[in-house]
């Protein structure tokens, strides 16, 4: 270290001391000055090392108690308690030291109670002077950047927040809004509840807020799209802070600051499930996840080691997604007994090995191709991967005694329009039909598009809108259900407990969701003006999709069951013998790639689909040029 880098080091430590030392000894005059000034017939007098003796003293007490250490600039109530300490044990030190140097000759009792109060207030007094002068400073320097906050909710939240932004130097909290009669007019850590949340734009204007905090982590996804647009209508930057299930689940802080996501808006009220029934089911057993390291997959894996599994068995096809899904298991649940299998679900020999040494009493099928445009000129491969790699890990769960089997399907399974539609839906056959050849329990699960996952359209449309548009939407009238990964995998979960076999469970999803009206949110929420600022292209529907989707077929007769927002579909039968027979076809006709005969096993399957509308090979380089999504 250089001498320029020791001397601006220690220098104000030497400033430090010499103060502290230079108000002892002011401190020991003015106590004697005192003292004597009561009785002015008396003479001061001072022995000749009378100043050096104190000093030193009480300079060693200084050392001793610490008192150099404290930095002057965060004064505060611990430093003061310090001085308070050092002051009084420096003047029971200072007593003897004087007793055996003079007998305490010149210097009264008196003094010696004096002193410390004296010095006391000459240390203390400096320190704190100088705290709320550099205070000052700081403010008068950051006020020209200091926000002004409006907080919208004035429940424990947003007291809580109110509460954290005083030790953030960034942001003013102006006051509060919210719609509890109770609240109007009332001082919540002295900010006041200025109005209801319909007077939003008119309070932030005339309070020349500079940005909105919402603090409403138990609201319904109605209510949040009600508050997100008062706050678009204001024209202000908005934040929020974590759904209170988020929160429980561990993914947020209570307190933390975030932007406004689009699951905020369009993911739904949460499902009350049946979470002992669903433990029960999972508990101490032996579960095996396919395609485990996907959106839903991986998702699914988590929940199960949350349900406290036995084992888990993750298999994959994609070393990356296994190596990552693996890796943050062991991370997180370093008791699970877990296994990560790099396999396909369609190679039969490997599914054998795997079940027969694992032996799981669960299985969830979740591995799948899932991107409808791509797989419209790829029958093959989607039928392939799909229905023959579905019937070869079930039969494989069959003859191995898996208690409970549960395909993972979609909504577009319903009177499939796509090639991917189609696939999933004789997968579903096949499951509903084997559960009555088989002691295993074969359920489905069917739901919409989930927000977020891999090859789904808000990841497309986030990255479109970071790159400055066009946003790319089929149709203007094309609608979906949408719901988050979590509550997804929470209705697999849920189906595998109640399910007897054989069933389809579907959530009810609420309202479809305009995929226009979405990308307007999403332009609107990464602070942009749809049109104008990000424009939005219509590309046209592409082949194989549908402007509305749907969850139920009409023949399937739909009705409800002991959880409020979970339906069931009535089994629909086939022929166990045709429906063998038409898939041992469609499994030769895959062999030696004859995609005619294919077409016509799939006609057979599912005599309503129409080949009118699904692309051809050679249509897919411009089907992937398009790539507006898997609306």
């Amino acid at each position: 270290m250089s001498l320029r880098k020791s001397i601006g080091v220690i220098h104000p430590r030497i400033a430090v001391v010499l103060h502290d030392l230079a108000m002892a000894a002011l401190a020991w005059w003015l106590a004697k000055q005192l003292r004597y000034s009561l009785q002015p017939g008396e003479i001061v007098s001072y022995h000749l090392l009378e100043f050096p003796l104190v000093l030193l003293v009480q300079g060693l007490i200084f050392r001793w108690t610490g008192l150099y250490k404290s930095v002057w600039r965060f004064a505060s109530l611990p430093d003061l308690w310090n001085i308070l300490r050092a002051v009084v044990i420096g003047a029971f030190a200072i007593y003897p030291a004087l007793f055996l140097y003079n007998r305490l000759d010149g210097v009264p009792r008196s003094v010696l109670l004096i002193y410390p109060v004296m010095l006391g207030v000459l240390l203390g007094a400096p320190r704190l002077a100088y705290r709320y002068w550099k205070d000052s400073r700081s403010e008068l320097l950051q006020n020209q950047k200091v926000k002004r906050v409006l907080i919208v909710g004035a429940d424990r939240a947003g007291e809580v927040l109110s509460r954290d932004l005083r030790r953030d130097s960034r942001y003013s909290v102006v006051g509060f809004v919210d719609d509890k009669p109770s609240l109007r007019g009332a001082s919540i850590n002295g900010h006041p509840v200025l109005s209801r949340l319909d007077q939003l734009p008119e309070v932030a204007r005339e309070a020349a807020v500079d940005m909105l905090l919402i603090a409403l982590p138990a609201a319904s996804t109605s209510e949040m799209r009600r508050v997100v647009a008062l706050c678009d209508a204001t024209g202000l930057p908005y934040r929020t802070v974590p759904r209170l299930e988020d929160v429980v689940a561990g993914r947020a802080q209570f307190n933390q600051i975030k932007e406004v996501a689009i699951d905020d808006l369009l993911g739904r009220d949460a499902v009350e499930l049946d979470w002992t029934a669903i433990r029960e089911t999972l508990t101490t057993r032996r579960v095996l996840v396919t395609g485990g390291g996907g959106s839903i997959g991986s998702e699914l894996c988590r929940q199960i080691a949350r349900m406290g599994a036995q084992s888990l068995i993750v298999v994959e096809q994609s070393e990356y997604n296994l190596y990552r899904i693996t890796q943050e298991l062991r991370a997180d649940f370093p008791e699970l007994i877990l296994e990560g299998i790099l396999a396909n679900c369609g190679d039969q020999v490997a599914m054998q090995k795997v079940f027969a040494q694992a032996m799981p009493q669960v299985v969830f099928h979740a591995a799948a191709y899932k991107h409808v445009p791509m797989l419209q000129g790829q029958l093959r491969t989607a039928f392939r991967n799909n229905v023959l790699g579905t019937r070869t890990v079930a039969d494989v769960a069959r003859e191995t005694g898996v208690e409970c089997f549960v395909l993972i399907s979609t909504d577009k399974a319903v009177n499939p329009t796509s090639v991917m539609g189609a696939c999933k839906r004789v997968a579903e056959i096949y499951c509903q039909n084997l559960d009555a050849h088989a002691d295993t329990r074969f359920m489905t699960v069917r739901f919409g598009n989930v927000l977020d996952s891999a090859g789904s359209v808000v990841p497309l449309f986030r990255r479109q809108i970071r790159d400055g548009g066009p946003v790319t939407v089929t149709h203007p009238e094309v609608s979906r259900y949408f719901m988050t990964i979590p509550e997804a995998c929470q209705l697999i979960l849920q189906a595998a407990s109640i399910g007897k076999g054989g069933e389809i469970y579907a959530l009810d999803m609420g309202e479809p969701v305009k995929i226009r009206d979405l990308a307007e949110q999403m332009i609107r929420l990464a602070g942009k003006k749809p049109g104008s600022e990000i424009p939005i292209v219509y590309t046209g529907l592409r082949a194989g999709e549908k402007l509305f989707e749907e969850l139920f077929h009409p023949l399937e007769n739909y009705r409800a069951t002991g959880h409020a927002k979970i339906f069931l579909a009535q089994h629909r039968e086939v022929s166990w013998e045709l429906l063998q027979a038409l898939l041992n076809k469609a499994a030769e006709a895959v062999a030696v790639y004859n995609e005619d005969e294919l077409r016509r096993c799939v006609s057979s399957l599912l005599p309503s689909f129409r080949w009118s509308e699904v692309a051809q090979p050679d249509n897919v380089v411009s089907i992937r040029r398009n790539e507006p999504g898997d609306q």
